[in-house]
């Protein structure tokens, strides 16, 4: 476990306490001026004969055939006078935890860097299983390395125009704007944002949009390189808002996907999932509700800045993944797996290639005054945020006794939280392991099994990662709640 905090504030309460003036000096410390800064920077992929582009998602041999919108990298800087950290957020599918550790590596003085991917099917592959052929790697390394140049000088870049702001939170929920893939119909509709303007609270800096549904609006039959939804979203709001935004993605396992039938034309008939009106449509429904939420928002203080994380294995019991190592599909170290709770062995090598083996990752917990952030390796169910693990469990689960995890919510208490999904890597769905359904007989009188676990490492991948939160947020110290803001609920 990594815990870092505010090294000033530390010495303040220990001064405190030889005079007797704790309180007086410890919320001085927790009300130090917040800087914040937020900045973009393309990161498009070029598109050639001899490099062709890979579209992630869906299927392989989706080769890209021209560029309808720029991706971009997004980054916010925040620094409370003692730690900084940067968030930042890239319109691709799931930038994998090494590849974070190369960015880390050139941004030491940060206390902490947070890379997290929008799960974008409709950009290049950078994980490996899109490629030309299901036994051909579709990730351009060239690419790869650029964009960790270009994240890089981004925070650098961002970490320049940060001034002194205030922050708001606030959230609004509409179930309606997303779609559940898989029985049971679980939703994380809550729309969570925090809004950041001047001290004199008259001009927008920027807002932090986290919203729960796959960018997948335009569906496997476009080539374009696009940011899908979200970019329409981001661009509605800059122009009302005018101020640079930031959108991640939360829990989005499930599947959160578009829903059909809520996007209309002008004579009200619903428009086809798969274009780009539909694109602009859902987009700007996802703007709407992210500006109800800033105008519910309501002031939070962001300070101190404090972070826990916990460096976790995650079982690759998934015969594909393991199957895509062996080839050379999925070019990410394994290390040999020795149970949990305990250290992983050395890494995978050609001798050792069919014993049970694990992926190494990263949970982690932000806490900014009176608000948390958690940090997810992949893509959450939404049973796994407000707690609605289906109890009794469905009869032809594979495992009915397996202990319920810990939940998003009741780890965050009373305070204000955020959730960032797809957070510093991608593992893949990450499932309550007591609605794991792989073997038959299968639950809700299915004939075959519901789609999830091909694309997720194990069933253990739930309880490791949500313990690991409950770790994180155990090392921190209790927030105090510095507004009465309420969350919606998402039920």
């Amino acid at each position: 476990m990594r815990l870092l905090t505010n090294r000033r504030a530390g010495e303040l309460v220990l001064l405190s306490c030889v005079l007797g003036i704790g309180w007086i000096r410890t919320d001085a410390a927790a009300a130090a001026t917040l800087r914040v800064g937020i900045a973009h920077a393309d990161i498009t992929p070029r598109i050639s004969e001899k490099q062709p582009v890979w579209l992630a998602g869906y299927v392989p041999g989706r080769a890209a055939t021209g560029v309808h919108d720029p991706l971009f990298a997004r980054c916010l800087a925040m620094d409370d006078g003692q730690e900084k950290l940067a968030f930042v957020a890239v319109d691709l599918v799931g930038l994998q935890y090494p590849v974070v550790e190369q960015i880390r590596a050139q941004l030491t003085d940060f206390a902490y860097v947070a890379i997290a991917s929008t799960h974008n099917h409709e950009g290049p592959d950078v994980i490996g299983i899109w490629g030309p052929t299901v036994l051909k790697r579709g990730v351009d390394d060239a690419y790869i390395q650029w964009v960790i140049q270009r994240v890089v000088q981004l925070v650098r870049d961002t970490e320049k125009t940060t001034r002194p702001a205030r922050a708001l939170f606030g959230t609004a929920a509409n179930r309606k704007l997303l779609a559940d893939a898989r029985l049971p119909v679980v939703k994380d509709g809550v729309l969570r944002a925090l809004r950041f303007t001047d001290l004199q609270q008259q001009r927008n800096l920027g807002v932090l949009v986290q919203w729960n549904c796959h960018p997948e609006a335009l569906g496997p039959n476009n080539t374009q390189i696009t940011a899908d939804f979200p970019a329409y979203t981001i661009r509605t709001l800059r122009q009302q808002l005018h101020c640079p935004v930031v959108y991640v993605s939360g829990a989005v396992g499930g599947l959160m996907a578009p829903p059909r039938n809520v996007v209309r034309d002008d004579q009200d008939k619903p428009l086809p999932r798969g274009t780009f009106e539909y694109a602009r449509g859902y987009g700007e429904a996802v703007a709407e509700l992210a500006r109800q939420a800033i105008q519910r928002a309501r002031p939070i203080q962001l300070t101190p800045i404090q972070i826990a994380t916990r460096s976790v294995g995650v079982p690759v019991t998934n015969r594909l993944y393991r199957l895509g190592r062996l080839l050379g599909i999925l070019k990410r170290d394994g290390y040999l797996w020795n149970g949990r709770g305990k250290p992983l062995g050395a890494k995978v090598t050609r001798s050792t290639r069919y014993q049970a083996s694990a992926l190494r990752t990263e949970v982690a917990c932000v806490a900014l005054g009176g608000l948390r952030i958690a940090m997810i390796p992949g893509e959450l169910y939404p049973e796994l945020v407000d707690g609605h693990v289906v109890d009794p469990p469905a009869t032809g689960v594979d495992y009915p006794r397996a202990p319920i995890e810990p939940a998003v919510a009741k780890l965050m208490g009373g305070t204000q939280w955020m959730l960032f999904g797809l957070a510093n890597d991608e593992i893949g769905y990450i499932i309550p392991k007591r609605q794991w359904d792989r073997r038959a007989p299968y639950a809700y009188g299915r004939a075959t099994a519901q789609y999830g676990e091909i694309n997720s490492c194990g069933p253990d991948a739930a309880p490791i990662v949500m313990q690991a939160l409950a770790d994180c947020v155990a090392e921190l110290p209790a927030a105090r709640r510095t507004q009465p803001t309420q969350q919606a609920s998402s039920k």
